[in-house]
């Protein structure tokens, strides 16, 4: 009737889509905060908000991917972009976990020091903060590109994908297309 629920490391192509979205986003609120000062505030509770809620996204996409490369490891094709993939994953992990924090001390600092922080240093800060972003997000843009590297060049699909087998070893249909047009180019 109604499908099965996925297992715990059949989450993890549905999960990791959630931490790339809401953390590419966050810093543009942090940008509309320096741009519009009279919303400021919406914009800076928005911001920490995307950043909470896909700073979680992320700790819960690195552990659903921890459980779905246990059947992918013994894979030679696909051992050093896994080993990759994990280790840039986690990495953006820790990072997007300080920097969360980061901005939460600073979004909330003039509020525990009962006093407003003068303008220049309030958007020397935010800017300092947004270029560290920067770098942070490059490496969860990294992490997701070695995912997708294991998904369209070592053929690794979700057991979701694939009833019948955890990890397809199969070469994709695209790979099929570029050898074809190999052979093409031979015969000229």
């Amino acid at each position: 009737m109604f499908p099965s629920l996925p297992t715990w490391s059949e989450l993890h192509p549905i999960v990791i889509h959630f931490p790339i979205a809401l953390l590419f986003v966050a810093p543009l609120f942090i940008v509309l905060s320096l741009i519009f000062q009279k919303s400021a505030k919406a914009f800076t509770v928005s911001a920490l908000v995307l950043m909470v809620i896909g700073t979680i996204a992320a700790v819960v996409a690195v552990q659903t991917g921890e459980a779905a490369s246990e059947p992918v490891e013994h894979l030679a094709q696909a051992e050093a972009i896994l080993e990759r993939h994990e280790d840039l994953a986690e990495l953006a992990q820790w990072l997007f976990l300080g920097l969360t924090a980061t901005f939460a001390g600073l979004s909330f600092l003039p509020v525990l020091l009962k006093k407003t922080i003068a303008q220049p240093l309030w958007i020397g800060a935010h800017v300092v903060f947004l270029l560290a972003y920067v770098v942070c997000a490059g490496v969860l843009g990294l992490a997701a590109h070695q995912g997708g590297r294991l998904v369209h060049e070592a053929g690794i699909h979700s057991a979701m994908a694939r009833p019948e087998a955890t990890v397809s070893t199969a070469p994709s249909p695209q790979s099929d297309r570029s050898r074809g047009r190999d052979r093409d180019h031979d015969d000229d």
